[in-house]
């Protein structure tokens, strides 16, 4: 039986809707079909960016918009729990987000999920690499920019030969640009400030990814689609080329257009047309800045990458390759403030090693290994800021740095682990632990446990005990270590890390 589902999208300018049909395949993996598609405009951005809230107005033509979208829905059959209603960066911001949130769900019985800048980036990567996977040479042997121009930001992922460099979320959104620049009169002047602006952004990233060294340019959103459609080449079943000069003359030459004919020649709303010219210019000055010949437009969005995500027999390389990319994204930020790589890794290595061999034993869930493995990597960052506190400092600097693939939940969880790694802290000193969920306060405590184990075990960050053996008694557990060196240092940094490990699993801990 076929199984369809539906995702509707709010977002900074218009409503848009996505119905489709799962497809079983001879791989282990599921794949689908698009049978339906709809968008209507609505102003969200325009009333948000302008007064920092959504108009009655603007929240009555929303619910029109997704009754409309319901009984198309009704016409596919599609049970109530296969549609997903997502919002992106406007109602993200809005000051009457929760009003407005609670009167689509007592009018249309939808619960939204407002998704965060981080988890758009994911949803973007998901939708790319499903449209690059019979092409992924062009993901893995270039450095390549991946970014969306939206009504309310900007979404960038770096990539370096195949592994992400770094992801931001840019408050520099089409709406949001046009409301800062309606007291600039010329065009020249408008696009000075968009090229400034952009030129300090590419500067403060290219310690992630020098922009100059990238070779390929990614461009999301329907704006670069409907060039790519119009005067670009089809390079594959959904990707379009578009060489850099036809680009940027073309970009050049729709300033010149008036929202009218923008929206008359290209087939779009007039809302759309209004912030049309302004995209393509902020594409323009990122490609710019990069030596891409060309820039590849997948046909896809965030819409595609939702069902993706939810897919039930998920793609086996893709699930491998993004596990590989959260980690890419941790390492970058951790030579960003320049960490000790060398225990970084071997404190990974070992708390991996503990977590693979007391996963049944000590009732540890595989999903949560992503995160101890990145709260190794990233548990000492915080000496860039300075040795004494650094517990503290690593905690602000995780808290507050994106990390592809990871909620903003998951990034909090990271941070108390890093916060609680020292022999004289704990994550229950942290105001908010306590207002955390039984399940959230005990995977924070588990995986900080093994965390302090582990750099116990690096304490003179020597790498020396890296080859061990881990034997279970009754109420003790012993890590044996290879190799005739002594295990002084080492030992006394158990006895002073080693107390929440028995607290929270009920186990001493010898080292021998």
């Amino acid at each position: 039986m076929t199984e369809t589902r539906a995702v509707i999208e709010i977002g900074s300018t218009g409503i848009r809707l996505l119905v489709v049909e799962l497809v079983e395949t001879d791989s282990p993996q599921q794949g689908w079909k698009a049978v339906d598609r709809a968008e209507l405009p609505v102003p969200l951005g325009r009333d948000v960016f302008t007064t920092g809230v959504v108009s009655r107005d603007t929240l009555l033509s929303c619910l029109h918009i997704i009754h409309r979208f319901q009984e198309q829905i009704k016409s596919w059959d599609i049970a109530p729990f296969h549609v997903t209603v997502i919002a992106t960066s406007a109602l993200r911001t809005a000051r009457n987000r929760d009003a407005v949130l609670d009167r689509i769900m007592v009018k249309t019985g939808y619960r939204v999920q407002v998704i965060d800048g981080i988890e758009q980036n994911r949803l973007m990567y998901l939708a790319v690499w499903n449209c690059f996977q019979n092409n992924l040479s062009f993901l893995q042997e270039h450095n390549s920019i991946i970014l969306e121009v939206g009504g309310g930001a900007t979404d960038i992922m770096l990539i370096a030969q195949g592994q992400i460099a770094a992801v931001h979320t840019l408050r520099l959104g089409t709406v949001s640009i046009e409301q800062q620049l309606k007291s600039i009169s010329s065009a020249k002047d408008t696009n000075r400030f968009l090229e400034d602006y952009i030129r300090v952004m590419r500067t403060s990233m290219s310690q992630e990814l020098n922009f100059s060294n990238i070779t390929q340019f990614i461009a999301m959103g329907p704006d670069a689609q409907i060039i790519a459609k119009t005067y670009g080449v089809k390079i594959a079943p959904k990707l379009w080329q578009i060489g850099r000069g036809e680009f940027t003359r073309l970009a050049e030459e729709v300033q010149s257009y008036s929202a009218e004919e923008c929206a008359l020649k290209f087939k779009i709303s007039y809302s759309e047309a209004q912030t049309f010219a302004i995209s393509l210019m902020a594409y323009k000055f990122f490609l710019q800045f990069t030596q891409a010949e060309a820039i590849l437009v997948p046909n896809t969005n965030t819409r595609e990458g939702l069902i993706l995500s939810g897919i039930q027999q998920p793609n086996q390389q893709l699930q491998e390759n993004f596990a590989a990319q959260i980690t890419a994204s941790a390492w970058n930020l951790a030579q960003k403030y320049r960490a000790d790589i060398n225990h970084a890794e071997c404190v990974r290595h070992i708390a991996l090693r503990l977590f693979d061999s007391l996963k049944e034993e000590l009732g540890l869930q595989e999903e949560t290994r992503i995160i101890l493995e990145v709260a190794a990597i990233l548990h000492d960052i915080g000496m860039f800021i300075g040795a004494d506190n650094h517990h503290l400092h690593s905690s602000y600097i995780i808290n507050n740095s994106d990390i592809f693939g990871l909620s903003r939940d998951q990034i909090d969880m990271i941070a108390q682990i890093s916060y609680g790694h020292r022999g004289n802290t704990s994550p229950r000193d942290l105001p908010h632990f306590s207002r955390q969920d039984r399940e959230s306060r005990i995977t924070v405590l588990k995986m900080t446990a093994l965390i302090r184990i582990a750099d116990a075990l690096d304490r003179g960050h020597g790498q020396r005990l890296t080859d061990f053996t881990i034997d279970f008694h009754p109420d003790t557990l012993i890590i044996r270590c290879s190799g005739t060196h002594s295990l002084v240092l080492e030992q006394r940094a158990l006895a002073e890390k080693a107390d929440l490990f028995e607290a929270v699993f009920g186990y001493k801990v010898l080292l021998s």
